[in-house]
């Protein structure tokens, strides 16, 4: 897509300028999956607080990609093509996503759950034999089936967006309930950004802990994301392609090396018969 022609004849209510939403996407998934390896090495958490803020920060990026999904579908010239785009991506990236993030093999990474919302979308056009309700349906449950990055969350969101895409009020209204409801369902830190869970209270309102509660819970922090999807943003900024694809495999490729450092000079070690010093 060329933001140029996104900029003179918008296809959706809300910001189009795919350069800058993954640039920012890319920058906050960075500080995600940096402070995960990083800060959280085998599970060890020698400086909780950075990494509590760094995971928070972090979900500022999946909403910023399943934005970035739909108003690709929006101007791609083939959606199917496009679809088989991100799975070849998503197969790529597999053994990266494996080796940087300590998955198995049977968690599959983030572009499977972006290709099935690109799927769903796909089902919702194309509107042959019901598959604007059947494929939608099937891309949501194998999300909740197959485990991968986000799962049926991320469909859902994609969906959500994309059904609203129209509309800069929907947008809000939308996001916002996806926000607060992952917000309520899922897990809290105790403390944010050098704030104590007990520290922060409105005694006064009758749902006062409910209402701070939301600066500690995880996922609620996805909604910092709301006005780079919302707010239209003209920019002379372009991404080739292969650069906006290729730094997901790449950065995880990365962290492994760091992650695994130790047992990489081990091994080199051990073949060579050299003595080169450990990562400290």
């Amino acid at each position: 897509m060329k933001n140029a022609d996104a900029l003179q004849c918008p296809r959706t209510a809300g910001n189009e300028n795919t350069a800058l939403i993954k640039l920012v996407a890319i920058f906050f998934m960075l500080i995600d999956h940096v402070g995960v390896v990083v800060f959280a090495i085998n599970g060890v958490r020698p400086n909780p607080n950075i990494y509590n803020e760094m995971r928070l920060l972090g979900r500022i990026a999946m909403p910023l990609f399943c934005w970035g999904i739909v108003v690709g579908t929006e101007y791609t010239r083939n959606i199917w093509i496009y679809f088989l785009r991100i799975l070849a991506v998503g197969v790529v990236s597999q053994f990266c996503f494996m080796f940087g993030l300590n998955h198995s093999i049977g968690q599959l990474n983030v572009f499977a759950t972006l290709g099935l919302g690109v799927l769903a979308i796909a089902g919702i056009r194309w509107k042959r034999w019901g598959s604007q309700v059947w494929m939608p349906l099937l891309a949501f449950f194998t999300a909740l089936m197959v485990e991968m990055d986000y799962g049926w969350r991320g469909v859902a969101l994609v969906l959500i967006l994309y059904g609203c895409r129209k509309s800069r009020s929907a947008l809000a209204a939308g996001f916002t309930a996806y926000c607060l409801y992952l917000g309520l369902v899922y897990g809290s830190y105790p403390h944010a950004f050098g704030v104590q869970k007990a520290a922060l209270t409105i005694p006064w309102m009758k749902y006062g802990s409910d209402l701070t509660n939301l600066f500690f819970q995880v996922e609620f922090w996805a909604i910092l994301a709301l006005p780079l999807i919302l707010i239209p943003m003209k920019s002379r900024l372009r991404i080739p392609k292969w650069i906006g694809y290729g730094v997901y495999p790449f950065h995880l490729f990365v962290l492994g090396v760091i992650r695994h450092w130790n047992e990489i000079v081990a091994a080199v070690t051990s073949w060579t018969g050299a003595g080169t010093p450990p990562l400290s």
